[in-house]
């Protein structure tokens, strides 16, 4: 499936139908282009909990609405294991070690970039495509590169940081050079009836749901103490893994007597004594500095150390940043602003100006509480 260079009448195309607006309007604008469009919908979670969650069997009906419109021929593909396998199965060993993981990260890679590409082969595709805000473009050299998406507010390139490119120059994306609105506006003149579909959310393929109750299916709480920076206990927490840096909501712990009347927010998790380290101090989240093992380069691997920009969660604006390798090996991204709860767990993306040159999952981050040597005792106290 390399990019083809006869025309669209003589090119097969999978789109990835995932039952929303933008594969939907992705299919119709390769359709009017005069690519053979095929229509494949993935499902990649078999569990049915008998809940409002549960959103498979209409996103499928959904999705054959659009492919019948079309009039293009619609596959099914069940991917379930490989999902838990491979990405689920990752996804609870990074909470249960403390960190917060990005499953979409990792679900674009494994799934939607490997199983999928790899099953569009049997049906004979030259390209896949998806309804990625993202734009792939070929350089002078000759090389593919992967780019922003022109809607800087739907731009996707952090969640395909991880895709090996040869995979990515396989991929038309469609909706790169779109807005959000134009896609809703084509989508209802062509009578899709997803046309006001909201965008999916939530844990990828599983779907939105009450994140605590579900990841407790899973895994076990491990109650332990909520201490402030100086180490006083403050609270109770109902396990390490559900709570994140920077978290503010759900703490239960307002309402101190002889305390400010001021947020707490998360700001550390110390494993090795189960304790959540809650702060009223917005300057304890901030940190100018995070290392990373290992990096997945999109672009021939540059020298370093490399001034770039780069983002640590998605839809954060570009943050000038400098590349360097360690003593030990990891890589240092040292930025030239404080940065606010840098998360371990989740990817840090890397761009020049707007082509995405690759990322890695953030493994340690710089920590601005400024504990003594006599803090850090009572916190693990």
């Amino acid at each position: 499936m390399s990019r083809p260079v006869h025309t669209p009448d003589q090119t097969t195309v999978v789109v990835g139908m995932s039952g929303g607006v933008d594969s939907s309007v992705a299919a119709q604008l390769l359709k009017e282009q005069g690519y053979n469009v095929i229509g494949l919908f993935m499902k990649n979670w078999d569990e049915d909990d008998g809940t409002e969650y549960c959103t498979a069997a209409t996103d499928l009906l959904d999705a054959d609405q659009v492919c019948h419109r079309l009039g293009i021929e619609l596959h099914t593909a069940n991917f379930a294991s490989q999902y838990r396998d491979n990405v689920f199965r990752e996804f609870l060993r990074e909470y249960a070690a403390g960190r917060t993981p990005n499953p979409d990260v990792l679900c674009n890679r494994e799934i939607k970039f490997k199983q999928f590409v790899d099953y569009a082969g049997t049906l004979g595709a030259d390209y896949i495509a998806t309804g990625h805000y993202v734009r792939g473009a070929t350089l002078d050299d000759g090389r593919f590169v992967l780019k922003k998406g022109l809607d800087a507010s739907k731009d996707q390139s952090y969640f395909l940081q991880a895709v090996p490119i040869a995979k990515l120059a396989r991929c038309l994306f469609p909706l790169g050079e779109m807005k959000k609105t134009e896609v809703r506006r084509i989508a209802e003149q062509a009578g899709f009836n997803n046309h006001r579909k909201k965008d999916s959310t939530g844990i990828c393929f599983i779907g939105e749901r009450r994140f605590a109750d579900f990841l407790a299916r899973y895994l076990p709480t491990d109650p332990g103490p909520i201490k402030d920076p100086d180490g006083f206990t403050i609270g109770r927490h109902r396990g390490l893994a559900y709570y994140t840096l920077g978290q503010r909501q759900g703490l239960g712990i307002g309402g101190l007597h002889h305390r400010p009347e001021a947020p707490w927010f998360v700001c550390d998790k110390l494993t090795d004594s189960n304790t959540l380290v809650a702060t009223q101090i917005p300057q304890h989240l901030e940190g100018c500095w995070l290392s990373v093992a290992e990096l997945s380069w999109l672009v021939p691997k540059p020298q370093l150390p490399l001034v770039c920009a780069a983002k640590v969660r998605y839809r954060q604006a570009d943050q000038p940043c400098t590349v360097q390798t360690r003593a030990d090996g990891t890589l240092r991204v040292t930025f030239e602003i404080p940065q606010r709860a840098i998360t371990p767990g989740q990817y840090v993306c890397f761009y020049d100006d707007d082509i995405c040159l690759g990322g890695g999952v953030i493994q340690r981050a710089e920590q601005r509480l400024g504990f003594s040597t006599t803090m850090i005792d009572s916190l693990a106290a």
